[in-house]
């Protein structure tokens, strides 16, 4: 029997009753509680009104981390409006082409380009209402609306097959293993698919919301003592540069609060998981695999993981198989290109605007990465098929270089592409932010141990700007076009 379900408005409501001076949610030294957050959004959901959004509406959202991002979202949900959320930091250029998909009546953020929609930022809208009364009951058609360029670049709105929505009755776990009484500390970006649902899930829970403007390595540490942090979620890029603090400074802060760490979004190099799962615990350490498509997933504990090196688990929701090229299931150990399918019975997961899915028969999906099974059914991923290297004929993931390369001790992020190459097909080409002076020949000899002789790079580059956004994403592609139209152009 499916479970009854209230509007996120309702749920809010019901909260707010229930414990009206508990923390809902803290960004630096400001918190709301339950009965502020929901009287504010109730404000801020009239202000919206004001502006013309309507029932059905797509919004988008580009604030960074902020009691305000949170804020808007909820006034969004009570209206039957959806959240469309953008990097604060978008060019003017995709900005515009993500707005022209959602149709979206008004823009939330302070960006500086100059744009056809009003641009307003959410004191600017609760100050066109001081009424904070309840509203009528809505719901949202679509909970939320994430945008991806994907490996092409182009970018596409994943509209969630959810509506705005959550069960009527508080579970005592709920997803993501929160409580009511979890404080939940969130470093990654809210604007990232898996930062925003964690967002919305820790709310409806009722716990406390714990949000950190950026992130910052140290300052991370920091926050788990300050809120004595219970459940935490991190990028791999974030664990790696708390992972290359001093020992000193990771050693100065009290994190035995902390029960749970979840990540995702990103491959983990097995050396970094390896030495957090020994640093907090096994059954702390909590990975997700899956897609912002949400057709299916996987999740594997530290302790799992540990017998089962590289896995990112088994299959908890949905089905997921390796495919050959011809479309054909594989069998346990061979690699091919994961294929995902929802729960029998169960509606779609998302909507594609901008885009169209890879599909076979049968509802078999494919968000393009590769990989195989073990005889257990634990799966692991090798790489994206559309940023492999194909080297003198053998194929070479770049998340395998970038994971021992990370392992420097002065490498803070990196990006592996292949650049053309009359003699192999291509050549592999690693661009790389160190935090000292670096020199090739200190890269070459620690790789010389760690990578057979074809997957090293031939040729490096030092950059002074992070390769991955706050989300870890890094868009390989995007990067490998610009080398090879730099090399073009010059003179022969």
């Amino acid at each position: 029997m499916a479970e009854e379900t209230i509007s996120l408005g309702a749920r809010l409501a019901q909260l707010a009753a229930e414990k009206p001076e508990a923390p809902a949610v803290s960004c630096g030294d400001e918190t709301r509680t339950y009965g502020e957050f929901h009287r504010r959004t109730n404000r801020i959901a009239r202000g919206l009104q004001a502006l013309g959004v309507k029932h059905g509406d797509l919004v988008t959202l580009g604030l960074p981390n902020s009691i305000g991002f949170v804020e808007a979202c909820w006034a969004l949900w009570k209206i039957g409006a959806t959240p469309q959320p953008v990097s604060f930091r978008l060019p003017k250029a995709e900005l515009e082409a993500i707005m022209e998909l959602a149709r979206t009546p008004i823009v939330i953020a302070a960006f500086d380009h100059a744009i056809d929609r009003p641009l307003v930022g959410v004191e600017a809208i609760a100050a066109k209402s001081d009424d904070d009364s309840d509203l009528p009951d809505a719901i949202a058609p679509v909970s939320k609306a994430p945008t991806s360029g994907g490996s092409t670049g182009r970018p596409k709105l994943i509209l969630s097959g959810q509506p705005g929505v959550t069960v009527k009755e508080i579970p005592e776990v709920g997803g993501w293993q929160l409580r009511s009484d979890s404080i939940a500390l969130l470093p990654a970006p809210l604007y990232h698919n898996a930062g925003f649902g964690m967002m919305m899930s820790a709310m409806n829970m009722g716990a406390h919301l714990v949000v950190m403007p950026r992130f910052d390595p140290e300052k991370t540490l920091a926050e788990i003592e300050r809120w004595k942090a219970t459940w935490i979620y991190m990028v791999p890029t974030m664990m790696n540069r708390i992972w290359h603090l001093p020992e000193e400074t990771r050693g100065r802060y009290d994190l035995s609060s902390l029960q749970t760490l979840w990540h995702l979004a990103a491959p983990c190099p097995p050396w970094l998981k390896e030495a957090f799962i020994h640093w907090l615990g096994g059954e702390v350490i909590q990975e997700l695999y899956a897609g912002t498509e949400a057709q299916a997933s996987t999740v594997i504990s530290g302790t799992e993981w540990l017998a089962h090196r590289g896995s990112v688990g088994k299959v908890r929701m949905g089905e997921m198989v390796a495919m050959s090229e011809d479309g054909k299931p594989l069998p346990p150990g061979e690699v091919g290109e994961i294929y995902m399918r929802r729960p029998e019975g169960a509606p779609p997961s998302y909507r594609y605007v901008g885009a169209t899915a890879k599909t076979l028969p049968g509802g078999w999906e494919s968000l393009g990465d590769i990989g195989w099974f073990d005889e257990d059914g634990y799966l692991y991923l090798a790489d994206r098929r559309t940023d492999m290297i194909l080297v003198g004929g053998s194929n070479v993931y770049p998340a395998e270089i970038e994971a021992a390369l990370e392992e420097f001790e002065s490498v803070q992020s990196c990006a592996v592409i292949g650049i053309p190459d009359d003699d192999l097909g291509n050549k592999i080409h690693a661009i790389v932010q160190v935090s000292r002076p670096t020199t090739e020949d200190e890269l070459r000899a620690h790789l010389a141990g760690r990578l057979v002789t074809y997957k090293q790079p031939r040729t490096y580059e030092f950059v002074d700007e992070p390769l991955r956004d706050d989300a870890g994403k890094v868009r390989r592609s995007a990067l490998r076009e610009a080398r090879i139209a730099a090399l073009k152009a010059e003179p022969a």
